[in-house]
């Protein structure tokens, strides 16, 4: 069954996005990479020239509201704008940030109460792809062995029960809503999404790339 290793973003500072990210303790699941590193100038001038909506959002589940609370401020503390306040719901309690490299997250539980306030626990790294055609990116992932875990309107989530990343696919338009920020964005997403489907691009422009080995221990 398909997997997904990591996430990669293009941040314009890498040391300063390894900084902010640290406290978010996701390890080998997200890293980040200097601007145009890997495909010289003209990527890095496209990356700079990235304005608006990215097109995804990144969401972290915890264990429970303390650590949504911490995780957001000490992103707010490290730079981070505020989209959406810590707030409880009928779900549970979250919150969503704008980091400085321009990537969108949301961090939630569906706990009620604070059991632990010590534990930081992660419980979940989810990437959501806004797509302007569901139904179309849906075909697609399907085709290239995704499978579908939970599909309805304007939302589609991929069964990959044992991947360090999960996947769904979310309108645009909702998922910009979902994220407190206008739809609208230009040039690159600034992602790269590596695993066992293989290296290509979906409609909407996301890039798959294989994931590398691991180095064996010396």
């Amino acid at each position: 069954m398909t997997t997904i290793d990591s996430i990669t973003l293009d941040v314009p500072d890498a040391a300063a996005a390894e900084t902010f990210y640290a406290a978010f303790a996701l390890g080998d699941r997200l890293r980040v990479r200097q601007a145009g590193a890997a495909d010289g100038a003209a990527n890095a001038a496209a990356t700079h020239a990235t304005s608006g909506f990215r097109g995804y959002t990144l969401s972290i589940t915890v264990f429970q509201p303390a650590t949504v609370h911490a995780l957001i401020d000490a992103a707010v503390a490290a730079g981070a704008t505020v989209l959406r306040p810590v707030a409880k719901s009928l779900w549970g309690v979250g919150g969503s940030i704008q980091a400085p490299d321009g990537a969108i997250w949301k961090v939630a539980t569906t706990a009620k109460k604070d059991t632990d306030p010590s534990d930081r626990r992660i419980d979940t790294l989810v990437l959501l792809l806004g797509v302007d055609d569901v139904s179309a990116s849906k075909k697609f992932y399907v085709e290239h062995g995704l499978e579908v875990g939970k599909s309805f309107g304007k939302y589609v989530e991929f069964a990959l029960p044992s991947s360090p990343v999960k996947l769904g696919l979310y309108s645009r338009k909702a998922l910009a809503k979902d994220a407190g920020v206008p739809p609208e964005g230009s040039s690159s997403h600034g992602l790269a999404i590596a695993g066992d489907a293989g290296a290509f691009t979906d409609p909407d422009g996301f890039a798959w790339t294989v994931s590398l080995p691991t180095p064996a221990s010396t």
